[in-house]
This record gives structure tokens, sequence and C-alpha cells, in this order.
């Protein structure tokens, strides 16, 4: 039986490891189905730069899902990753409906340590997939969609890219989630561009966007292209399979 936080979420755990996540009670939702989403930002030490711009985006883009027309069919969870946490990922929230979600109190970001992208990348697609079977078991419709957001490559996780790519697997086998898209995004990540687009290959990943340099008129639009790929997938929802339309550029 998961155990309760303080704010009346249930803690989860992913496999038999030591990573968690929290979400909402499923007696309390009141929808028949649901695209789980989950927005993980880079908050190690080479964001220092861009920081207060990376949150300005995160806030953008729940406050944009909030205007979908399939906002009351979304679950979001926002997460950061950095070295100095835990099985390198801070959650911010778990699985929420977009109702109870006020992004404008979201932290700062406190940029410091390594990137553990492998760790970031297991816990989103782990806690859908975890969750997704939790709803499914219970009767509910369920997709879901992530976006892991950085500026760099892999140097510090405890998780491998086998954990990620069996993740990543159990998604997309129908066997659990409707359908799951997973979208590496590299922000100001220059050189490291060839790097991200092959850890996508080898970790299973849907896709890789170079969202180019970390401008706020870039860091816009990568909010607008987050808001638009959730609701793609999620009107997608009981089609059988994933959103044709997750745009390859921004």
């Amino acid at each position: 039986m998961p155990k309760l936080t303080k704010d009346g979420m249930e803690n989860h755990r992913i496999g038999r490891g030591r990573f968690t996540f929290a979400g909402a009670r499923i007696e309390h939702l009141g929808a028949t189905e649901y695209t789980l989403v989950t927005v993980a930002v880079d908050e190690t030490g080479s964001v220092n730069g861009f920081a207060d711009e990376l949150r300005s985006m995160l806030v953008m883009a729940v406050e944009a899902c909030k205007k979908s027309p399939r906002s009351d069919n979304l679950l979001l969870r926002a997460i950061t990753f950095s070295d100095m946490y835990p099985n390198g990922v801070n959650e911010i929230h778990g699985f929420k409906p977009l109702s109870e979600i006020d992004p404008q109190a979201y932290p700062a970001l406190k940029p410091g340590g390594w990137t553990p992208l492998c760790d970031a990348c297991y816990s989103s697609l782990g806690a859908m997939n975890e969750y997704g079977k939790n709803l499914s078991e219970n009767d509910f419709g369920v997709n879901a969609i992530a976006f892991v957001i950085t500026d760099g490559g892999e140097n510090s996780s405890t998780a491998t890219m086998k954990m990620v790519k069996d993740e990543a697997t159990r998604g997309i086998s129908g066997e659990i989630l409707e359908s799951m898209i997973s979208v590496l995004v590299g922000i100001n990540a220059g050189s490291c561009t060839r790097e991200l687009d092959e850890f996508k290959n080898e970790a299973g990943l849907s896709h890789f966007v170079n969202a180019g340099e970390a401008t706020k008129g870039k860091l816009a639009k990568l909010a607008g292209f987050v808001s638009r790929s959730v609701s793609s997938q999620s009107q997608a929802l009981g089609t059988g399979g994933p959103s044709k339309d997750i745009s390859a550029t921004i």
C-alpha cells in the first residue's frame, strides 16, 4: 500500500530500486482517461547563466497546458535533475491534475553539480510506467509524454542506460500504456548535440530536438512546443497509437 505524502498524494516506487515518485490518489480522479506528462529540467552547474529563464519556460509550459481543451485529462509531474540530489532527481511535485498546480509557486532553480541524464530519463519514464499501470488496472485509459530538457550529456547517474531503455521499451509495448512519447531536448547544448542524439538512440527515446541557444525567445518557443506536443498526445488517446504531430524542430 503506497504511503501518503503531506499533501495527500501517494508515494510510489519504481521497480524494486530507490527511485520514487508521488501521484494523486486514483480514487480522487474525476475523468475516465488521462495523459501523463513529465517535464524534467536540468539544474546542473552549467545552466547557471540561464536558470531563471529555464524556470520561466517551465512555468509558461504548464500555464499553456492549463489552457488546453484537454486540460482536465492531463496529470503533470515536474522534476529537476542534478547529482546534488539523491538518485539525481528533485521532484517539484508528482502527477497532479492541472487544476491543483500553481506553477507561479515553483521554486527558483539553484544550479550545481553534474548531469545525471540517465537518472532523469529513468525517473521520468519509470514513473509514468508505474503510475500508468495503476491507472490502467483501475480501468482508466492512459498514455504518456515526457520532456527531458538538458544542456549537456550524461556524466553522473545511478541508473544505467539499460535501465532507461528497458523503461522506454515497456512504455511503447502497449502492455501498460496505450502509447508513450519521450522527447530529449537540447537547449544551449552547442557541441553536445551529436552526443545527445546518440543518447536518444541508445536509450530508446522517441525524439531528440535541438532547441538552440538559451535566449528568452527560444525558451518561449520551447514552452509552446511542450504544450502543443502535450495537447497532440492527449488528443491521440483512444486511437491506439501515439500522436503523429510531434515536431522535429522548435
